[in-house]
């Protein structure tokens, strides 16, 4: 398989922007010049090293921060990151088109952290003094603009019982509409339609569901996923792997950096065979919660032993799929994820591509429930307002009975003209409706552009977090743990972490995420597990290990729960600015007290802290 854009991935990966199939990801180290054995190792690591260097310094240099007062402003902060990276303003394409096509995100003042995968279109409407401008291609969203009426959701999903393997065989009963956005979806993913089938389904865990009910367990009946964290899909998965006969296996993590743990993962994958098959491997490529990347190798070594590769790329960036090599690492199964408006509507579909030539191991027996149809919103006009049905009533009598001409009534003809189009044609409806134009926007900035710019940014952040210290502790007591990898040039635009107060207890994530969200910043929150403590951490494993769940319950897990942000194409300097400044509201001792008394000042007795 060879994809357009499979040059340019390759130069993408082999000049460090993106991490590389042919290299172990491992932490950058300080150079040891004093050694002269270490030349080479120098010159490939230099770069690496470099960006650690400037991003010590994209932050006030030499200052910790034990007051939220203390914070340098914004246009300050700014101006350090900007010398720190000073190729940041080659990205400045992804401000622009935040600004032009999302003004929502302005409008609402909102940080939006909490998106994973990937949008589809950019937003319901456009303030009034836009609608001009906008093309004609779209024709249904000017007229709702100038009506003042909240444009209706795209297109609406609708589950059918089918049986995947038939499904992905003859693709029963799909409209033009859905084939149509199969074609956008898998160019955007860069999947070769000659080697992938695809279904959509209702969502993350649908999708898992689905494949582990059609996957032969019976003959392959080992199971091994690769996830730092309580993934409810995945979950799924294991459940129904299990009920089939099959064997759930995780890999572990070792603490405090979240690396795989090799050894152990290794032997899962390379074990003796016995009569039947190995089964399925589950590769996320990298932790969508903690950012960690994992290296392709493991994809080839699962192939040469005899598995079945399932590559889970929704967590994912926009574009990253561009530096998989697919022609080199072609996984059996692949799923994504996409919603409809980023910052707006995180309702969408999920998908599962399955490569055609393993179509035929897939379960044929029974009904496969989680598939679904997309299904276009043709009438544009079903939900509108008793007010805008008199708008459209009197657009309707001008043309029968026309006055004399004024700027209002050329408005509404023009309006109504727009209408006649729409309802003339159903095909013109579902042409203006394919139009994704959030996955136009992710290719017009192209994979370096978007990888460059979250790697600055979600490092500033990283570094602005780790220099949030409690007063008067000195440097042991940070206000913050971040967890996995900290300031590292080859990591995921993610970041777990948590709060801590000054008496060095953890302030619990989901009052983090409850302050942030009356901060208007949306932050995701979950649960780390599968982390293997060594016996130089077994103290520290006492403090921070937490129960989910009852005591002596099967269900029960062990884990850590943490506050999450996952950095999208469109964040900007400001999102990270903003959540660095609430966070470090936490320096007050006081803060959330004070927050509980606000809210109860201002009667808001439905929302507890």
């Amino acid at each position: 398989m060879q994809s357009s854009c499979m040059k340019e991935a390759s130069e993408v990966c082999f000049s460090g922007c993106c991490s590389s199939p042919f290299r172990n990801n491992l932490e950058t180290e300080r150079p040891q010049s004093s050694s002269s054995k270490s030349t080479t190792i120098d010159s490939k690591i230099s770069p690496q090293y470099e960006f650690i260097t400037a991003t010590s310094s994209s932050v006030q240099p030499n200052t910790q921060f034990t007051n939220h007062e203390s914070l340098s402003s914004l246009s300050e902060s700014f101006s350090y990151f900007k010398k720190a990276y000073p190729n940041y303003s080659k990205t400045t394409l992804a401000d622009t088109i935040r600004l032009q096509e999302y003004y929502h995100l302005s409008a609402s003042n909102r940080v939006c952290l909490d998106y994973i995968g990937h949008g589809l279109f950019t937003s319901y409407s456009r303030p009034p003094d836009h609608a001009s401008a906008s093309s004609s291609s779209s024709t249904t969203i000017n007229l709702f603009q100038d009506l003042s009426v909240p444009e209706q959701p795209l297109f609406n999903i609708a589950f059918k019982n089918v049986i995947l393997s038939s499904q992905l065989m003859h693709s029963v009963k799909e409209s033009e509409f859905e084939c149509s956005m199969k074609q956008r979806i898998t160019k955007f993913m860069n999947i070769c339609e000659d080697d992938y089938s695809m279904v959509f389904t209702a969502n993350l865990s649908s999708a898992f569901r689905l494949l582990a009910d059609s996957y032969p367990f019976q003959t392959n009946p080992n199971l091994v996923t690769l996830y730092d964290f309580e993934n409810e899909a995945v979950e799924a998965m294991n459940k129904s792997a299990k009920t089939k006969g099959g064997r759930a296996m995780s890999a572990e993590f070792s603490w405090p950096n979240l690396r795989i743990q090799s050894r152990k993962l290794r032997k899962m994958i390379v074990r003796k065979r016995k009569k039947n098959g190995r089964g399925l491997f589950v590769f996320p490529l990298q932790s969508r919660m903690t950012g960690t990347r994992y290296s392709y190798l493991w994809m080839s070594l699962a192939r040469e032993n005899g598995w079945h590769i399932l590559l889970d790329a929704s967590g994912l960036g926009a574009k990253d799929m561009e530096t998989l090599g697919l022609s080199l690492f072609q996984p059996d199964f692949i799923i994504c994820s996409f919603f409809k408006v980023f910052g707006e509507n995180p309702s969408g579909f999920s998908c599962l591509f399955v490569k055609k030539s393993c179509i035929s191991i897939l379960d044929k027996s029974s009904t496969n429930m989680g598939i679904v149809s997309l299904v276009p919103i043709s009438t544009p006009f079903e939900d509108i307002s008793s007010t805008d049905e008199e708008s459209l009533r009197l657009m309707q009598k001008s043309i029968t009975d026309p006055g004399p001409s004024t700027p209002l009534k050329m408005k509404e003809d023009k309006q109504l003209k727009s209408l006649n189009e729409i309802q003339q044609s159903d095909e013109s409806v579902e042409e203006n409706l394919i139009k994704c134009k959030a996955l136009d926007h992710a290719d017009t900035l192209g994979l370096v552009l978007i990888s460059n710019r979250q790697r600055y940014l979600i490092n500033w952040l990283i570094n602005a977090l780790m220099n949030l210290r409690h007063p008067y502790s000195g440097n042991e007591h940070h206000l913050v743990r971040i967890y996995g990898p900290k300031v590292k040039f080859d990591r995921g635009p993610a970041v777990a972490f948590s709060v801590y107060d000054w008496k060095g207890e953890k302030v619990d994530p989901l009052l983090v995420q409850k302050l942030a969200d009356r901060n208007n910043i949306s932050l995701g929150c979950g649960f780390l597990q599968h982390i293997d403590f060594s016996d130089n951490y077994e103290e520290e494993k006492k403090n921070i290990l937490e129960l989910r769940g009852k005591k002596g319950d099967s269900a029960a897990s062990i884990g850590i729960s943490v506050v999450t942000a996952f950095l999208g194409f469109l964040t900007n300097f400001e999102d990270m600015y903003r959540l660095w400044a609430f966070v470090s509201r936490f320096l007050d001792a006081d803060y959330v007290e004070k927050e509980r008394w606000r809210y109860k000042a201002l009667n808001q007795s439905t929302v507890e802290l």
